[in-house]
């Protein structure tokens, strides 16, 4: 078989680390500009993916889509008929508490969700829906690393903790935002759980490392053209989690 249902590359056409942003854009971005000798190797529906090497090692970037239900397919499609062992989420996030700031990175210790994905994978039990360990042990290095040990030197911090993924977008809940801020969590996003779930059901690694595009309670907000360039270091940061202890 050549391929599957959503992702055309041959077997062997992705390398066993991989890279995965949400925007298609920002896929190729990413191979154009921190991937070496990167070719296209799918683009069924517009979602792109490219394989190349960093630092000299083969290292691949797919695009997830938006949402639960499309990060699970390609995960599911890459842990399963490709041999893709760590996949690394580097997305966006809005910002909950003050202690995060936009353009702040945000490592995802565990993922709430309103999503039924943590229910429906084994009857009767809500799964802890978590990053393997090993990659955010790696990614905390790296970023504490990056930094040189000094603080965040104008850059962002780097924040590590909860999100809450949401299968909803636009619907406004003040009272459910302010129960997961006192409960500790860092920011609301559309993938990371389905990430963890797929990895969990899978037997793969997985990780999720965000930049904070915008923030839930200043409003503040970055442009379309910002998102494309403010988040070169959480992809730094990803990028490191994965070649790590290779």
């Amino acid at each position: 078989m050549t391929g599957t249902p959503h992702i055309a590359a041959a077997p062997g056409e992705f390398a066993p680390l991989v890279l995965m942003p949400g925007d298609p854009r920002r896929a190729r971005r990413i191979a154009e500009t921190f991937l070496a000798d990167a070719r296209l190797v799918t683009d069924v529906r517009g979602v792109l993916g490219y394989t190349g090497t960093h630092r000299g090692e083969p290292m691949s970037v797919l695009a997830s889509g938006m949402g639960i239900p499309s990060v699970s397919i390609y995960a599911t499609e890459l842990f399963r008929h490709y041999g893709v062992r760590r996949i690394v989420r580097v997305g966006t996030a809005g910002a909950i508490p003050l202690t995060v700031s936009v353009r702040d990175v945000v490592i995802a210790s565990a993922a709430h969700t309103d999503s039924s994905i943590s229910r429906v994978l084994v009857d009767g039990v809500t799964l802890s829906l978590t990053p393997s360990y090993g990659l955010l042990r790696l990614a905390a290095d790296a970023a504490g690393h990056q930094d040189g040990g000094a603080g965040h030197q104008g850059r962002g911090a780097v924040h590590i903790g909860p999100v809450f993924t949401s299968d909803h977008f636009y619907l406004d809940r003040p009272a459910l935002i302010d129960a997961l801020e006192h409960r500790g969590t860092l920011a609301t996003e559309m993938e990371a759980a389905g990430l963890y779930a797929v990895a969990a059901t899978e037997g793969g690694e997985a990780l999720a490392v965000l930049t904070a595009s915008d923030h839930v309670r200043t409003g503040e907000a970055l442009s379309a053209e910002e998102r494309e360039t403010c988040f070169d270091r959480a992809v730094r940061i990803a990028a490191a989690a994965l070649l790590g202890d290779v």
